[in-house]
């Protein structure tokens, strides 16, 4: 008998809700792909990339965290052509942030409100040119933590500065999680969204009602962030946030920016595995985006 069939017959009632399913999709005509994030560096995308082949799984997109600026041209060069060939998106943060600065408030309880973002004129031009190397090796990928930064990425794009085939993806860390803010994204140039991590999956409906572009939708923290796991609730967020990147992996993470080892990049594709076998018990209609999706954010050959 059906679990909810069986807690009606007992008694037990859930109580209705009117939230709708989402009927957007990616261009592709999907409805999820799958983001594992903290691959900082190449040894650690080989090592998801193996464990990618053993568990026959499929990972959309990769995001490293720790910034641009603390990787060397060769392992962008190593990291992109790693990506290109497996047909993946490869995400690559802004290096230049308040903890990484000179601020003294970034570091302290109230002054982390700051979050990731850029003080000064001269740090936001220091963030303009990790972007332009990122770029100019290939990646077409870029998290973006400032709202100010990517307006001007975006105005870059407009006017052929940068690639138009470059995406920006607005992280978590920004802290935004209602639908104005979602909409001011899109409309500034995000073409992806990560919003606050704890979301319940109502506000999630609410952000995906106001927006087009892709929410990107943590299944799972470490305990820095929460330490929360959700994968029963990835059907779910599926039917109602769609088109979403499940992010997933990041309870291998002690925090945040944590340089995941080769061995723990097969761990994250574990996670990846037990989100998909939820997915496919529970939804197995859900349509998952193939490989090498036409519009993906996928290195180019340099």
């Amino acid at each position: 008998m059906d679990t909810h069939d069986f807690l009606n017959k007992i008694g037990i009632i859930k109580s209705e809700n009117n939230l709708q399913d989402s009927p957007k999709r990616f261009p592709d005509g999907a409805q999820y792909r799958f983001e594992v994030p903290g691959i900082q560096k190449p040894g650690a995308l080989e090592g998801l990339l193996e464990a990618m082949d053993e568990y026959e799984i499929m990972v959309h997109r990769v995001t490293q965290t720790k910034g641009i600026m603390l990787l060397t041209d060769q392992e962008i060069l190593d990291m992109a052509d790693l990506a290109h060939d497996a047909q993946m998106e490869l995400f690559l943060s802004v290096g230049p942030r308040a903890p990484y600065d000179t601020s003294a408030s970034a570091k302290t309880k109230e002054g982390a409100r700051i979050g990731y973002r850029l003080r000064g004129y001269d740090n936001l031009t220091y963030a303009i040119e990790d972007v332009k190397r990122a770029v100019d090796l290939g990646v077409r990928g870029i998290v973006v933590y400032d709202e100010g930064l990517l307006w001007v990425l975006s105005k870059m794009r407009e006017e052929g500065e940068l690639p138009t085939n470059v995406h920006f993806k607005v992280s978590a860390h920004c802290g935004h999680g209602n639908p104005a803010s979602a909409k001011l994204l899109e409309m500034i140039g995000a073409n992806s969204f990560n919003p606050v991590r704890d979301l319940q999956i109502a506000m999630l409906e609410a952000l995906r009602n106001s927006v087009d572009i892709s929410l990107d939708i943590h299944t799972e923290n470490p305990k820095s962030s929460g330490g929360f796991i959700r994968h029963y609730e990835a059907p779910e967020i599926i039917r109602k946030a769609c088109p979403v990147y499940l992010k997933t992996g990041g309870s291998v993470a002690a925090y945040h920016g944590y340089d995941t080892t080769r061995k723990e990049a097969g761990e994250r594709a574990r996670q990846v595995l037990l989100v998909q076998s939820m997915v496919n018990r529970f939804y197995p209609e859900a349509v998952i985006s193939k490989k090498g999706a036409s519009e993906m954010a996928i290195p180019d050959n340099i």
